[in-house]
């Protein structure tokens, strides 16, 4: 909160304001969830396919395999809606996905099928 207010104070008096950025921050996020779409669209849609929890936070981060000059390749699990409130989880599928580095196109989807 008091980042925000030193923020909007700043910008209110026309003072330049720097934030810090990581590399690949938003492409890395619309990466992430052109990946997740995409393994919705490749095993049924929503009504029958959850992505694992990682895919739904903010750059995919805990399932980003690489990042670099070819792109984000990320690997997740999946399954049945339901499947991570199971104890233990219990997923039935794996997905590997390729996005380009901008975060825009799929380059490659190299692995869809059952859990390995």
């Amino acid at each position: 909160m008091r980042l925000f207010c030193v923020l909007l104070t700043a910008i209110s008096l026309g003072t330049p304001v720097a934030l810090a950025q990581t590399p690949y921050t938003h492409a890395q996020t619309k990466a992430a969830n052109l990946a997740r779409m995409r393994a919705e669209a490749l095993n049924g849609g929503l009504r029958l396919y959850r992505s694992d929890r990682c895919m739904y936070v903010t750059r995919g981060v805990d399932c980003l395999v690489s990042a670099d000059e070819r792109g984000f390749l990320f690997r997740f699990q999946g399954g049945e809606p339901g499947w991570q409130q199971q104890t233990p989880p219990q997923p039935t599928l794996e997905t590997e996905v390729l996005v380009s580095i901008d975060g825009d196109e799929i380059l490659a989807v190299p692995y869809n099928g059952p859990k390995r």
